[in-house]
């Protein structure tokens, strides 16, 4: 009997295509022309034989099949170890393995199975059979691989929306011009550390800080003029709200606001004063003179269920030190600077 002898001449038709790309590894010119003709004339199948074993690692991350046939038993290697060659290799690790064995013993399918082979065929095995195995074998990988594309291209696509809504929340605190926290995060901010130095029984500070005569600076000198004075005087201030948890927030128009946690009346003064310098210390001509803030700061221990009332306090001390001179600071006391 020849060695095509054992496969019939009619294979029922694959209802879905799904191109196959078999690489076969035997040492046996025979065989490998026996299944090369068996394969012949299925527009679904390629196939590439390798006979030396030692390149079939090589050959099979070069030629990326969708199953490979191993013979079982080989010169100079052990047909098991080259299973567990591919499993162990990153570019083979999931391909298909049909073991062909010129034996049908159960302990030598279980240690094939426990190499990582997917299944186990005697050769030759039936045409029918060995085409049916092929396909089979090469739709699940295909499919495999296609499930992981999707799973990776969701789980990128979850990343990317996981981006774009911290993006987005980003952009709903955060002023767009000055780049400080927006008056709507000061809000939330500020009720959230209120209720917490309530339950903590902790002072806070809040300094309520003007850009002195901006009006006339946007009547002179224009309103991108004007915008760049509010981004470096934001800069200034952001220096003032150094310390973890702190937050420097745009409150409106040229007004910002600095909350200090855990910080008495004396912290709050030497923050107001550095702020006045700093803002003087950039050196922005203003008319005769150059650009300056007023501040109100007021301290507290927090009491009831809203933080209006240093909020009112600062805002008292601010319009204290617009009237009596500006560039300077007010406390919420008798004392300014």
């Amino acid at each position: 009997m020849s060695n095509t002898d054992t496969f019939p001449a009619s294979v029922p038709p694959l209802a879905e295509t799904y191109r196959s790309l078999v690489l076969l590894v035997d040492d046996q010119v025979l065989i490998c022309e026996a299944v090369r003709r068996a394969l012949l004339g299925e527009g679904d199948i390629d196939l590439h034989y390798c006979t030396n074993a030692h390149e079939a690692i090589r050959v099979a991350e070069e030629l990326k099949p969708t199953v490979i046939l191993q013979d079982l038993v080989m010169p100079g290697i052990d047909g098991l170890a080259l299973v567990r060659h591919y499993r162990e290799n990153p570019g083979t690790h999931a391909v298909p393995v049909i073991v062909l064995s010129a034996k049908d013993e159960a302990a030598i399918k279980s240690a094939a199975f426990q190499a990582g082979a997917n299944d186990y065929l005697v050769k030759l095995p039936d045409r029918v059979e060995l085409i049916a195995r092929i396909r089979y074998h090469t739709r699940a990988y295909l499919d495999h691989l296609q499930r992981d594309a999707a799973y990776a291209a969701l789980r990128e696509s979850q990343r990317q929306l996981m981006q774009a809504n911290l993006e987005l929340e980003r952009l709903t605190r955060i002023d767009g011009l000055t780049g400080l926290g927006n008056r709507r995060y000061f809000d939330e901010y500020m009720l959230a550390e209120w209720r917490r130095a309530v339950r903590g029984e902790l002072s806070l500070s809040v300094l309520m800080i003007d850009v002195d005569r901006f009006k006339d600076y946007n009547d002179t000198y224009g309103h991108l003029a004007g915008d760049e004075v509010l981004r470096r005087v934001a800069h200034a201030i952001r220096g003032g709200a150094s310390r973890p948890g702190d937050l420097a927030a745009r409150f409106g128009g040229e007004e910002f606001v600095v909350v200090l946690l855990n910080s008495g009346a004396e912290e709050a003064r030497v923050a107001a004063e550095r702020l006045v310098q700093s803002v003087r210390d950039l050196g922005i001509p203003h008319g005769e003179g150059r650009v300056t803030v007023s501040v109100g700061a007021a301290s507290m221990r927090p009491r009831g269920d809203t933080p209006d009332a240093i909020i009112t306090e600062a805002d008292l001390a601010l319009f204290r030190a617009k009237a009596t001179g500006k560039d300077r600071y007010e406390l919420s006391g008798p004392s300014g600077g």
